[in-house]
């Protein structure tokens, strides 16, 4: 449906990836849907295989061996990006208005819940 099922902050000049070691080891889903940016093997792709889930991710354009992905599953990634939309429309989220990780943290847990909500 889109919405999340755990947030963890990360400093802004970090790669998606940092944010997919600390959460993927706890993935209840069996499926991950992703963007490129997680098209690593080591970091995603292996692990996901050996706890049994799958993936939904396109294969970045520079890989030596292209992979196949389900193009109709992907297009449900919508609805995550959706729900991005629908959290930056809260100005204290979008600006950053908070100076600790804590209270940023806690205000988008709080609009996420409200978009849940609604």
């Amino acid at each position: 449906m889109g919405n999340p099922l755990d947030f963890i902050l990360t400093p802004g000049q970090a790669h998606d990836l940092e944010g997919a070691d600390a959460l993927l080891p706890d993935m209840t889903a069996e499926v991950l849907l992703a963007d490129k940016a997680f098209d690593a093997d080591e970091r995603v792709i292996d692990p996901l295989l050996t706890r049994g889930k799958s993936f939904v991710i396109p294969p970045k354009s520079n890989r030596k061996v292209q992979r196949e992905f389900d193009k109709d599953a992907y297009k449900a990634r919508h609805l995550i990006e959706n729900f991005f939309c629908k959290l930056k429309q809260y100005r204290a989220i979008a600006t950053r208005y908070d100076k600790t990780a804590r209270n940023f943290l806690a205000a988008i847990h709080l609009a996420a819940a409200i978009i849940w909500l609604n």
